[in-house]
């Protein structure tokens, strides 16, 4: 699941629309989920949904559009997670659209115990980030708990006992682009966005 539809108040423009020279991060995204082997890729959209579907090819994913995606990710984490609806799902990797270091390596070593009841984190000098991975068992539980800007953090904090760590330094870069300067170092742009988006 990526996770890709707040308005990028921080970097101006929506997160979605975030480019690495010509190509879409989000189309990188996708494919970099597919490699890993994951194989439903559900993207959710919000600001700027419209714009993003014609720049973006987001043929091999399944596209959710989460109208409340003011209200912050934990309705985005939602939204995702109603649209597993294929029972064979055992566990979903989540990742934000704003991760460009993300690696097939690092999600495949997050996915690497796809079972209904893990709940994996991503660690970065010792620090949990993404990719996450949730297992079947703990999806009501966290679309019951998550909440605006803080996501499946007060399900995580509440069942941290459960949690595996993967540290993931060695394979990919935990950065998320939050400011102007960041999307400078990695080479990434927002097209001008059309009038009413």
């Amino acid at each position: 699941m990526i996770i890709a539809a707040g308005g990028g108040r921080r970097i101006g423009g929506p997160e979605a629309l975030l480019h690495q020279g010509e190509k879409p991060l989000i189309s990188q995204m996708i494919e970099t989920l597919g490699e890993a082997g994951c194989e439903q890729v559900v993207v959710v959209l919000g600001a700027a949904a419209d714009q993003v579907r014609e720049t973006a090819d987001l043929a091999e994913a399944t596209v959710v559009v989460n109208k409340a995606w003011g209200t912050g990710v934990g309705s985005s984490i939602r939204a995702g997670l109603a649209a597993l609806t294929d029972d064979g799902i055992e566990a979903v990797v989540v990742v934000p659209v704003d991760m460009p270091g993300l690696t097939v390596a690092a999600v495949r070593r997050v996915a690497a115990l796809p079972y209904p009841d893990v709940l994996v984190c991503a660690t970065y000098d010792g620090l949990r980030g993404y990719p996450m991975l949730f297992g079947r068992r703990h999806w009501s539980g966290i679309a019951t708990l998550a909440s605006a800007d803080v996501g499946a953090r007060p399900y995580l904090l509440a069942h941290k006992d459960q949690i595996v760590d993967i540290s993931c330094d060695s394979v990919a870069d935990g950065s998320r682009i939050d400011s102007p300067e960041l999307m400078a170092l990695y080479g990434l742009s927002i097209p001008e966005q059309r009038v009413g988006v």
